[in-house]
C-alpha cells in the first residue's frame, strides 16, 4: 500500500512539475508598421468593448438593486396592511357581545385568512418581478461579455492578418 501511495505521489509531483515547464515560444508576428497599427487599433477596440461591457454590467446591477428595493417596499407594505387588517378584525371580535362572540371570532379568522392570502400574493408577485429583472440582467451581462469576447477575437485576427501582409 505504501509503495502504491508513493508511486501516486511521485506521479502527481512529476505531473505538476511538467505542467509548470515553460511552453514553447510561439513565433511572434514581425513588428512591421502594419502590425503595429493593427495592434494599436485592436487594443483600442478591445478597450472600448471592455468599457461597454462594464457599463452594461453596472446598468444591469443597478436595475436589479432598484427592483429589489421596490420589492422590499411592496412586501413591507403588504405585510403591514395585513397585520393592520388582522388587528382590526381581532379587536372587533373582542368587543362583540358574549352571545355573538363565537360568530365574531369566526368572522375575524376568515378576515385574517383573507388578509394573509392577499399579503402572500403581493409578496410572491414582488419576488417574481425581482427574479424576472435578475434573469434579464444576467442575459444582458452575458450578451455584453460575448460581444467583448468577439471584439477580442476580431482584434487578434486583424493583427494576424496584418502580419501576413
Amino acid at each position: 500500500m505504501n509503495k502504491l501511495l508513493a508511486a501516486l505521489m511521485t506521479t502527481l509531483i512529476a505531473g505538476a512539475a511538467f505542467a509548470q515547464a515553460a511552453a514553447p515560444a510561439v513565433p511572434a508576428v514581425p513588428a512591421t508598421p502594419a502590425v503595429v497599427k493593427a495592434e494599436a487599433k485592436a487594443e483600442k477596440s478591445v478597450a472600448a468593448a471592455v468599457k461597454s461591457e462594464a457599463k452594461v454590467d453596472a446598468k444591469a446591477d443597478a436595475k436589479v438593486s432598484k427592483a429589489e428595493a421596490a420589492a422590499a417596499e411592496k412586501k413591507t407594505k403588504a405585510l403591514t396592511k395585513s397585520a393592520n387588517t388582522k388587528a382590526k378584525a381581532d379587536a372587533k371580535a373582542a368587543k362583540a357581545d358574549p352571545e355573538d362572540k363565537a360568530k365574531a371570532m369566526a368572522k375575524a379568522d376568515k378576515t385574517d385568512a383573507k388578509a394573509d392570502l392577499k399579503a402572500d400574493k403581493a409578496v410572491i408577485k414582488a419576488d417574481t418581478k425581482v427574479d424576472t429583472v435578475r434573469i434579464k440582467a444576467a442575459g444582458d451581462k452575458a450578451a455584453a461579455s460575448a460581444e467583448t469576447t468577439g471584439a477580442k477575437a476580431a482584434a487578434a485576427a486583424d493583427v494576424k492578418a496584418a502580419g501576413s501582409k
